[in-house]
């Protein structure tokens, strides 16, 4: 693996680990095995680096969701498909524990990104419940950015409960509860 792929690697493990205050250029060329010298070769600075590790987590999250909202069945399983597939709980999302990071957010450039897949990933549920509403699997009264927004939200949240607990029943409770009023 070359330097560069190293250290985005790396500096995404250790945002989503730590955070941005907690992840340090040394900790990050350790965790790399990349010096000082490298790391300023290909990027300016942390901020660089961590603003290319957030898009590159971005986009993998895209990737991922993509994955389940584009697969064979109706638009309810793959709603369900989404909701219920394998996901490290107790870390908490990749992307969305980085909006709980004040200098993260406070920043517009490595904000963007996160902006950008929620955004991404509420239009691209919202375009699935759309299909369901229009084949008859969902009520007509549905709003499909309304329950986009809500399907993303419970899945934060349900994040955010079971770090809480330190366990992933809140998690699988949250979903299996959104499940159960989509199919309602």
């Amino acid at each position: 693996m070359e330097t560069v792929e190293r250290l985005i690697r790396s500096t995404q493990e250790l945002l989503w680990e730590r955070g941005y205050v907690g992840t340090s250029p040394k900790a990050i060329q350790a965790a790399a095995g990349a010096g000082q010298g490298s790391m300023y070769h290909h990027f300016s600075g942390k901020a660089e680096l961590a603003k290319a590790a957030i898009e590159r987590s971005g986009t993998e999250l895209r990737a991922a969701a993509e994955e389940q909202l584009s697969a064979p069945g109706t638009a309810g399983d793959r709603i369900a498909g989404y909701l219920s597939r394998e996901r490290e709980v107790l870390r908490g999302c990749r992307v969305g524990r980085l909006t709980a990071d004040p200098d993260v957010v406070a920043d517009p450039e490595l904000r963007a990104p996160l902006d950008e897949t929620f955004t991404w990933l509420r239009t691209r549920l919202a375009e699935v419940v759309a299909e369901g509403k229009q084949n008859g699997e969902f009520a007509a009264t549905i709003d499909p950015e309304r329950l986009a927004a809500t399907i993303a939200a419970v899945l934060q949240g349900g994040y955010v409960l079971a770090r809480a607990a330190q366990s992933t029943e809140p998690f699988e409770q949250a979903v299996q509860g959104l499940l159960e009023l989509i199919e309602a």
